[in-house]
């Protein structure tokens, strides 16, 4: 009993994720993520804090945290959201420790780039051409085209 439940609950989460660019917002949460330790961190002597005070530091890995999580949770945004993770993203590189020492920047580069590109199933371009084709086709077939000899 507790299987068949397990295997259902199982099944219902990958239907979900497979709605929205799941992957793509767990990669920009976690880049925000590490890029949030990485200004708390040393590597050995090498620690660059550039910005306001390092309010840089702070407010950019909370914005990418927060952008990946509402890509996941409204996924009809998530070209304006991949836009604004991949300028952050990059601008990071600049304000937050060389963003990340590059392990952050690289991971929300990634998960913004995965996020723009990714599309719901029925979305797909060539399905809706495809139909739009046919009637298209169908309607134009009683008029004569211009040029044409009735």
């Amino acid at each position: 009993m507790l299987l068949i439940v397990g295997a259902h609950a199982t099944g219902g989460f990958r239907t979900w994720r497979r709605q929205r660019p799941f992957v793509g917002g767990v990669l920009t949460a976690l880049g925000g993520v590490e890029l949030f330790f990485s200004g708390q961190l040393d590597i050995g002597k090498i620690h660059v804090q550039l910005g306001i005070e390092g309010l840089q530091a702070t407010i950019i890995p909370i914005l990418l945290v927060l952008l990946g999580v509402l890509v996941i949770a409204m996924p009809a945004h998530r070209i304006f959201y991949g836009v604004i993770a991949l300028a952050v993203a990059v601008y990071s590189l600049v304000g937050v420790n060389l963003g990340g020492f590059f392990i952050g920047m690289l991971l929300s580069t990634v998960g913004g780039i995965l996020t723009v590109a990714w599309m719901p199933k029925g979305d797909a371009v060539g399905e809706g051409a495809a139909d739009d084709a046919g009637v298209a086709d169908d309607a134009d077939a009683s008029v004569p085209r211009e040029g044409t000899i009735a």
